[in-house]
């Protein structure tokens, strides 16, 4: 006899007894992390990471490289001196090799920025990941990497699972790609173009490229690693990018805080009319994350940055916003939680290319707030969301940690919605509710308006 099935595993998401009073330190940033990771295997001496972020994202991506032959030596150290204290890691550059096998899960860092790794190493390195993996472009770093005299074998499907068959080295030189999908496509030709016997000029051919400012987070480690490099905003053909062929240095590189990942933080005390503060926060960043100073501010709070970080205020009272978040789309989930509880209506433009990331982020939105009494719609490249009286219900994650934050996010001011798989949060950000939590326990006597 069949049992019946386990029931889905089930987060209560706490609501808000007030407005939050508290400081909030966010892990470092996945997306400084894994870059830092892979020029660190590429260059020609040890460097070290300072404060990485310690996630699922990261740790595949350091497995990874050790597949190949990378040394990467975790340590913990008291701050002292100039030491920034934490965890550190320190990377050995070893020759690439193969045969090897990369486990990618769902991390597009991974399955985008390592294949032209791969082509470097002497030997196969083989690629396979998560199912939701399978349904994720690479189109632009397998045809780029063809283009460059890689050999790749992927049975035709421009995604996982593929194989790499590295040579050793590769010519490199100009490549036209359409990046339009992913921004990574092009960040992760730039990471390997210094290795590249003749660097790289990567030439984006497609509509409008995303995370702009995700390549300008490329380019600034790629110059901090030595690498020279023509940008378009450096005067270059717009939609150009040239890395020069050279050995990159190992550097000592402190990881900026997540600022992504400070959002559901910040959003707690817009939603609550609270205070929250980020230590560390940088007073300039290439993350996306620093564009929520001004759109939660024009949301209806207001912020401050100072030696201690960045104190964000809320008021209460949550605005509607007409925002293009092109740029900045992983943004989007805490977004439309945060204007699913405003008292006006929201668009926010410029994030088709949601549709595939770790989840079809903007039906999943639709989806799962509609469920909750919202009114979301599903525009050509975003939502339109009209604020409701929302009840509780279960808000399903996808397997996608900002569906699970985005969630969270909304139970502050809603009782009773309960968070399936708030685990995935650990791709990254580690103990999130725990965080979540504790930020809670601050709380001023005040208590907010409550939807449903």
């Amino acid at each position: 006899m069949t049992g019946n099935p386990a029931p889905p595993d089930l987060w209560p998401a706490p609501i808000a007894s007030g407005p939050v009073d508290a400081t909030v330190t966010v892990p470092g940033s996945k997306s400084v992390t894994n870059r830092g990771l892979v020029l660190a295997a590429l260059a020609s001496e040890p460097g070290w990471l300072r404060r990485p972020l310690r996630s699922r994202d990261t740790l595949l991506m350091a497995e990874a490289l050790r597949a190949m032959g990378t040394g990467i030596e975790e340590t913990v150290s008291s701050s002292s001196g100039g030491d920034t204290g934490g965890e550190a890691w320190r990377i050995i550059p070893a020759a690439l090799r193969g045969p090897a096998s990369v486990g990618v899960g769902n991390a597009g860092t991974v399955m985008r920025f390592l294949p032209p790794v791969a082509a470097l190493a002497d030997g196969p390195v083989r690629f396979d990941g998560d199912p939701r993996s399978y349904e994720r472009p690479l189109h632009g770093v397998i045809d780029g990497l063809r283009a460059l005299g890689a050999r790749i074998e992927d049975e035709g499907r421009g995604a996982l699972p593929l194989t790499v068959h590295g040579g050793g080295a590769l010519d490199g030189g100009p490549v036209r790609i359409d990046a339009s999908s992913s921004s990574q496509f092009v960040s992760s030709l730039l990471l390997s173009g210094p290795r590249f016997n003749q660097g790289v000029e990567v030439r984006h051919v497609g509509g409008v490229l995303p995370s702009m400012p995700h390549i300008r987070m490329t380019v600034d480690l790629l110059r901090l690693a030595g690498a020279a490099v023509d940008t378009p905003e450096a005067g270059g053909e717009p939609d150009v990018w040239r890395v020069a062929p050279s050995a990159l240095l190992g550097r000592d590189l402190v990881v900026e805080p997540d600022l992504s990942n400070a959002q559901p933080f910040l959003a707690a005390a817009l939603i609550t009319g609270g205070r929250v503060t980020i230590p560390d926060w940088p007073e300039h960043t290439t993350q996306p994350g620093d564009a929520l100073r001004d759109i939660f501010t024009g949301m209806g709070g207001s912020c401050e940055l100072t030696e201690e970080g960045l104190t964000f205020t809320g008021t209460g009272r949550v605005l509607g916003i007409d925002v293009d978040l092109g740029e900045v789309g992983e943004l989007t989930p805490v977004i439309a939680a945060v204007a699913a509880l405003a008292d006006s209506e929201s668009v926010l433009r410029g994030v088709a290319h949601l549709r595939l990331h770790e989840t079809d982020r903007l039906a999943a939105l639709t989806k799962e707030i509609n469920g909750l009494g919202g009114d979301v719609t599903e525009t050509a490249d975003g939502l339109h969301i009209r604020p409701r009286p929302l009840h509780g219900g279960i808000f399903h994650t996808y397997d996608d940690h900002r569906l699970a934050t985005a969630a969270a996010v909304l139970g502050l001011a809603v009782a009773g919605v309960e968070v399936e798989n708030v685990g995935t949060t650990a791709k990254t950000l580690p103990d999130f509710p725990e965080m979540w939590t504790g930020m809670l326990r601050s709380t001023r006597a005040a208590a907010p308006a409550r939807r449903g």
